[in-house]
């Protein structure tokens, strides 16, 4: 995978984010204070973060040993391997910080994801700021702390900068198009939101998951000391270790294109109601006329129009957006 030090947020807009693919940015973060404390320590990290919010509570992801390090389903698919707490902050750190004085392999796997840096939080993100981003342009920042867990292949709409402030972590990412090959789970009953990859990477079993070796001849790695972030473009499957017995990052999160744009997710359940079943034929005219009117990047499909004649297929101005949503929701509510 490519490495790259010293990036601005100049060469970041001009000659990595346009190519679209993962890239390690050595160092880019290795300056923030939270960076700095952790070098002091995992008490002093620890310390730096709780003077901001003690008692706001994270919703944290808790596993007995039995179960292992990787967060998933249960056999049977009934429910998942782990439960779910809201501690404070200070007492999700202080635990955390108890098991890694001993890195015992018999304790709990404990993490804490996608905490929002926002309210109560808000002070961390000011003090750390992301470099590569402009910070007038909205986007989701996140925390991630725990123990030595593992988080199962999963894709992502947003972009993602994903920048270690202590602990390792390796990354294991693979192509969209290898989708077929990661064999996903439940697309809506999730661990925490996103579909997941049923394969275990550490110790996949290739009798049930014949074509697992064929994605991984696409996959990439990339290892993350403290300091040093990794890109990572949108719809990217990654699979995610912590390396040590005490870990935090900082995620920035954002996409691209215009505000009204909601999750494609609700055009694939849309799907499910005007097209599973469809006879072939008439699915594979719908596919052409999807191609023609949503992929096709070209040209424009209503370019032989007058702008008065494309209706809603014109410009996405709030009137044309407010009618589609109308159309919908009374489809829908048949």
């Amino acid at each position: 995978m490519a490495e790259f030090a010293g990036v601005d947020r100049v060469r970041f807009d001009t000659e990595i984010q346009p190519v679209g693919e993962p890239v390690i940015l050595r160092g880019l973060v290795s300056d923030w204070p939270l960076v700095q404390a952790g070098r002091q320590g995992s008490t002093d990290l620890a310390d730096h973060l709780k003077a901001v919010a003690p008692d706001c509570p994270v919703r944290t992801f808790r596993q007995p040993n039995a179960a292992g390090t990787r967060f998933f389903y249960k056999p049977d698919f009934s429910g998942f391997t782990f439960d779910v707490e809201t501690p404070p902050l200070s007492e999700l750190l202080d635990g955390l910080l108890a098991g890694a004085l001993q890195d015992s392999a018999l304790g709990d796997a404990v993490f804490a994801g996608g905490v929002p840096v926002r309210d109560a939080l808000a002070p961390i993100a000011r003090d750390n700021p992301m470099p590569l981003l402009d910070p007038a342009v909205e986007r989701l920042t996140s925390l991630w702390i725990g123990n030595r867990t593992r988080t199962a292949p999963h894709w992502d709409l947003p972009q993602n900068l994903a920048c270690a402030i202590s602990g390792r972590r390796r990354f294991l990412l693979f192509p969209i198009e290898q989708l077929a090959n990661l064999y996903i789970g439940p697309l809506d009953l999730t661990l925490a939101g996103q579909p997941v990859s049923l394969v275990d990477p550490r110790e996949p079993d290739l009798d049930r998951f014949p074509r697992f070796p064929e994605a991984m001849r696409h996959a990439r790695v990339a290892e993350l000391e403290p300091g040093d972030a990794l890109y990572m473009p949108s719809m990217q499957v990654h699979y995610v270790e912590t390396l040590d017995p005490f870990g935090v990052m900082m995620n920035f999160w954002w996409r691209d294109g215009p505000e009204h744009l909601a999750t494609p997710f609700m055009t694939l359940l849309h799907g499910l109601l005007t097209l599973r079943g469809m006879p072939a034929r008439e699915r594979q005219a719908w596919r052409l006329i999807f191609d023609r009117y949503l992929f096709q990047d070209d040209e424009d499909p209503m370019d032989h129009l007058p702008a008065t004649a494309r209706g809603l297929f014109g410009d996405p101005t709030p009137e044309n957006l407010a009618r589609i949503r109308a159309i919908l929701g009374r489809s829908l509510g048949r």
